[in-house]
C-alpha cells in the first residue's frame, strides 16, 4: 500500500529535522539522538492529546476511539511546540544541545507548513464534483453534478476494505446529523446485490448509496484507495481530500471547515 500524503510529509519533515539536528550535534560533539526520540514521543502524545480536546464532544461518547490514530486526528502545530519545549528543557544543562533541537523543531514545524500550504494551492485549484451518472440500490439513474446546490461529501468504499466498514457507523450519524450536506456514498468495484447484502448484515440504514462498478468516480478524481472521502462546496469544487479512515471527531472537523469555505450556489 502506498503511503499517503500527510504520512509521508511527516515522515519527511521529521527526518529532515532529525538529519540537520544530527549535523549540528556533531559539530558541537554532543550526542543528540536520545532527546531526538523524546521530543518525537512528547510531540505526538501531545498533538494527538490537544487534538482529542478541541474535539472532546465528538469522543467522549466513543472514549476507545481516541486510541485510534488511524482516523488523522492530529493537531501539528502543538506537537512541534511540544517537542520543542520539551528539547529545550532537556538542553537546559548542556548548552550544546540547545541549537540541534531549536534546529530539528524548527526545520520540522516548517516543512510541514510548507506541505500544508502546498496541499492547499493543489487543492484550491483542484477537480469539481464529476457529471457522472451512477445507479442507486433500487436503479434510478443519479446524476453527480445534481447534488452541487448544497455542500456535497463523497465517500468512495468498498464492502471488503476494513477501514471502510470501520468508519460506516460514524459516517451514518454524521448523514442522520446533518441534513443540510450531501453525503453520498459510492461503492467501487461491486454491485447492488453484494452492497444490499452488507449493509443488511450490518444494520446500516444510509442514503445515497451509488453504485459504481467501473470505479469511474474514483477513475475520474484521481484516487484509487479505499476509503476515500472528497469534501464539496455547495459550487461543486473540491475543498478538502481524506485518504483513509474517518472517525466521528475528524469527520465533524472537515465538516466544520467545509461549511466554512461552502459558499452559496450562484
Amino acid at each position: 500500500m502506498s503511503l499517503r500524503y500527510p504520512v509521508l510529509l511527516t515522515l519527511n519533515a521529521i527526518a529532515l529535522g532529525g538529519f540537520v539536528a544530527h549535523r549540528l550535534a556533531r559539530a558541537a560533539d554532543v550526542e543528540v539522538e536520545p532527546t531526538l526520540t523524546y521530543m518525537l514521543l512528547v510531540g505526538l502524545v501531545a498533538a494527538r492529546l490537544t487534538y482529542v480536546l478541541r474535539w472532546h464532544d465528538q469522543y467522549s461518547g466513543l472514549p476507545l476511539s481516541i486510541l485510534n490514530i488511524r482516523d488523522g486526528g492530529w493537531e501539528p502545530a502543538a506537537g512541534v511546540v511540544a517537542a520543542a519545549l520539551f528539547g529545550l528543557l532537556r538542553a537546559h544543562r548542556q548548552a550544546g544541545l540547545r541549537k540541534p533541537v531549536l534546529a530539528a523543531a524548527f526545520t520540522t514545524g516548517t516543512v510541514l507548513l510548507l506541505g500544508g500550504i502546498a496541499t492547499f494551492l493543489v487543492t484550491s485549484s483542484a477537480a469539481r464534483l464529476p457529471p457522472l451518472t451512477l445507479s442507486s440500490l433500487e436503479g434510478r439513474s443519479v446524476s453527480l453534478a445534481d447534488f452541487a446546490g448544497k455542500p456535497t461529501v463523497v465517500n468512495l468504499w468498498a464492502t471488503w476494505c476494513p477501514p471502510c466498514r470501520r468508519e460506516m457507523p460514524a459516517l451514518q450519524r454524521a448523514q442522520a446529523a446533518n441534513p443540510d450536506v450531501n453525503i453520498v456514498f459510492v461503492n467501487q468495484g461491486e454491485d447492488a446485490r453484494t452492497i444490499a447484502a452488507f449493509l443488511d448484515r450490518q444494520g446500516l440504514a444510509l442514503r445515497n448509496v451509488l453504485v459504481d462498478p467501473q470505479n469511474s468516480v474514483g477513475a475520474a478524481l484521481g484516487h484509487s484507495g479505499l476509503p476515500t472521502t472528497l469534501f464539496f462546496d455547495a459550487n461543486g469544487r473540491l475543498a478538502d481530500t481524506r485518504i483513509g479512515e474517518l472517525s466521528q471527531a475528524t469527520f465533524t472537523q472537515r465538516l466544520a471547515s467545509l461549511r466554512a469555505v461552502s459558499p452559496p450556489k450562484r
